[in-house]
């Protein structure tokens, strides 16, 4: 199977700018850029989905750089529906460092900045030197700026697919750079950018551009209640991201092994047959959790992530330390513990329960559990000996509310 090919079966192919592409991509050789804005100090999963493309072509002989963009990440890529708030030049500097450490350590290619070639451009020459090969007309026709045109764009977004386009010739000239890959969402700044490139060079570029990955319902991948999944595990543990992965829903769990996975065709439809046949066992799910976990933090943080997400869910939860239940449900609510509380106050002071008596209901109703014990008990007083190594209690409330709690 050629790279395209293997391109095309994963689905992660939505539109390419020149047929010469495919056999440019099939040969290697080709130095390419995908970038990402330094909005936060970390990527997420999304930045995950789209940023393996760099893995999957240098193993077929091609260069990936990896542009963070400390210039267009002061301005921001025109958002559909509404103006993205600016960030001071010391967060995106912040920011900047942050991603580049983050992408070298998990992709392991040259991070580039924008900044470096785009800081010293005065007003004048930005207008003179690439200004004035765009038409407006063109500028005004890209589906970014159309959706805007009734709420409105400033003039700093409506400038973004300029610098965007700057940064390709700047890469086409110094670093042979003749691919740009990103998302669909990016296929107007590409195409400025190879449009850029022919009208001041009479050079040809290329650009590619993948299928946002999204769910049934075209929400993006690694959006959960509004919040992202970061790829730094001091954010998102990787238990946390574990869960996220197995709880995926069936129908989509195929494609997600498919584009996010290096996992062989025959490994996948070996996995798609099980999946079939027994979808309770979630072997598909778990294949792809291991798959990105051990990728992404290492087979150490996979196994953890098991283990703990076993033990939550069985009687093993001493197993667990007090530092791994910290330190990898760092998203979970937490509140204070009093030894000698009783439990029906604790509920409600840590405001787990809204009052006594829907305490003494949930009570009564096992629906309470500490270090997975159920308690019944409405006298029950809280002791040291309710605590994981004497410092933190796992209080569960219903079938999938957690609660920390910890002595100051």
């Amino acid at each position: 199977m050629t790279l395209y090919e293997d391109l095309q079966w994963r689905g992660l192919i939505q539109d390419i700018s020149s047929p010469e592409l495919i056999e440019k991509l099939n040969k290697g050789g080709l130095t390419f850029y995908i970038g990402t804005d330094p909005t936060a100090d970390s990527m997420h999963i999304g930045h995950y989905s789209s940023f393996l493309i760099s893995k999957r072509l240098a193993k077929y002989g091609h260069h990936p750089l990896l542009l963070v963009g400390g210039a267009t990440g002061l301005i921001g890529d025109p958002k559909p529906d509404a103006e993205r708030p600016m960030i001071t030049k010391e967060e995106v500097e912040h920011n900047f460092k942050g991603l580049k450490k983050q992408a070298e350590e998990i992709f392991g290619f040259e991070v580039v900045n924008n900044w470096d070639w785009t800081k010293d451009i005065n007003v004048i020459d930005f207008l003179r030197d690439y200004g004035k090969y765009f038409n407006v007309g063109y500028m005004l026709a890209k589906d970014k700026v159309k959706s805007r045109m009734e709420s409105g764009i400033t003039f700093a977004e409506f400038s973004y697919m300029i610098l965007q386009a700057l940064d390709f010739l700047y890469l086409y000239e110094n670093r042979g750079c003749t691919l740009q890959v990103a998302g669909s969402d990016q296929w107007g700044n590409i195409t400025s950018g190879i449009e850029l490139i022919r009208k001041k060079l009479d050079k040809e570029a290329y650009g590619m551009v993948m299928p946002l990955v999204t769910d049934s319902n075209g929400k993006k991948f690694g959006k959960t209640e509004g919040n992202a999944l970061w790829l730094d595990k001091n954010k998102t543990s990787s238990y946390a991201l574990y869960q996220y992965l197995i709880n995926l829903e069936d129908s989509m769990i195929i494609k997600y092994l498919k584009m996010l996975t290096f996992l062989s065709k025959e490994e996948i439809e070996d996995l798609e047959k099980k999946h079939n046949a027994h979808p309770e066992l979630r072997e598909a799910h778990k294949a792809l959790a291991r798959e990105i976990i051990t990728d992404l933090h290492g087979k150490e943080e996979y196994e953890k992530a098991v283990k703990i997400s076993e033990c939550l869910f069985t009687e093993k939860i001493n197993e667990l330390s007090s530092d791994d239940i910290i330190n990898n449900l760092n998203d979970v609510p937490k509140f204070n513990i009093n030894i000698g509380e009783n439990i029906v106050d604790l509920l409600v002071n840590s405001q787990i329960c809204s009052s006594k008596r829907e305490a003494r209901e949930m009570l009564s109703g096992n629906a309470i559990s500490i270090n997975n014990q159920k308690i019944t008990d409405l006298e029950k007083v809280i002791s040291k000996e309710d605590l994981i190594d004497g410092k933190v209690m796992l209080l569960k409330k219903g079938k999938k509310n957690y609660y920390i709690g910890t002595i100051d």
